[in-house]
């Protein structure tokens, strides 16, 4: 099967460690893993950039930073300096971006959070290019909109990257974050016209969802037109790897090599 177009996030195989993560994805043919922060706790941060090049894997992204959002302008500048860390991190792995699940909180008005947000990558930016890894700003579903991301549609990514018009500022797009939209196609065409869709994420939505979080299908599992998407962000010129990310109770209890497996039979057959 051809799996060059394929990454997998490390979080997909949770139970794994990045060494594992690597070793086994690049056996499988797969051509990339984005790395989350927690296979990197666990080690040094030169040792897993040994573990990256080593495998020949591709990185398509850091995940994640941001969570700008805070009624406490401490909090705030902390999770500003915390940025330009993982920025910092990005660039020694040779990811191409940090992807950015930008906060919110109970009780803060959208319109205030969303303007924290812009502010909070504003100030990081500079810091960015100079490391040149991008930011990807990750639209979350509506479920998440209370404590997790004021960025809910491609739409209001779009306000951010038009309101700070900057090379290294970008949208990622998740699919089970925007599947429902009905402006998606619209905004996957302004994001090819202005340069700022750096990335595709894929897995599915359960019909009947156990958890809002750790309930994740796998791509065929659930309702969302995959292929149709991806048709659409390959119409506004994307070239990049397209990510499996999943999270699922399920799936990690699940044997993780008969996963794999699994996994990169749905990207040939769903993807």
């Amino acid at each position: 099967m051809d799996l060059s177009r394929c990454a997998i996030h490390s979080i997909t195989h949770k139970p794994w460690t990045l060494a594992q993560c690597c070793n086994k994805f690049a056996a499988a043919g797969v051509a990339g893993i984005s790395v989350w922060h927690n296979v990197l706790k666990p080690i040094s941060l030169d040792e897993a950039a040994k573990i990256v090049r080593g495998s020949g894997l591709q990185v398509p992204a850091l995940v994640r930073g941001g969570f700008f959002v805070s009624s406490e302008p401490d909090k705030r500048r902390a999770a500003i300096d915390e940025n330009k860390a993982c920025i910092d991190e990005a660039a020694a792995l040779g990811a191409g971006m940090v992807v950015l699940v930008v906060g919110a909180q109970p009780g803060l008005p959208l319109a205030d959070a969303r303007q924290q947000v812009c502010d909070g990558i504003a100030a990081c930016l500079d810091h960015a290019r100079a490391c040149k890894v991008k930011l990807a700003i990750e639209p979350l579903h509506p479920i998440y909109a209370a404590d997790r991301s004021c960025i809910n549609r491609m739409a209001e990514a779009r306000a951010v990257c038009e309101q700070l018009q900057h090379p290294m500022l970008g949208i990622a797009l998740d699919v089970y974050h925007v599947w429902w939209d009905p402006d998606l196609e619209h905004e996957i065409e302004l994001a090819g016209e202005q340069g700022t869709l750096l990335a595709l994420h894929v897995s599915d939505w359960r019909q009947v969802l156990r958890d809002p979080l750790n309930d994740r299908g796998l791509m065929g599992d659930g309702c969302i037109d995959i292929r149709g998407i991806r048709r659409l962000v390959e119409k506004a010129n994307f070239r990049g790897l397209i990510e499996v990310e999943v999270f699922s109770d399920q799936y990690w209890a699940m044997n993780q090599d008969e996963y794999l497996k699994l996994v990169c039979r749905r990207f040939a057959d769903c993807v």
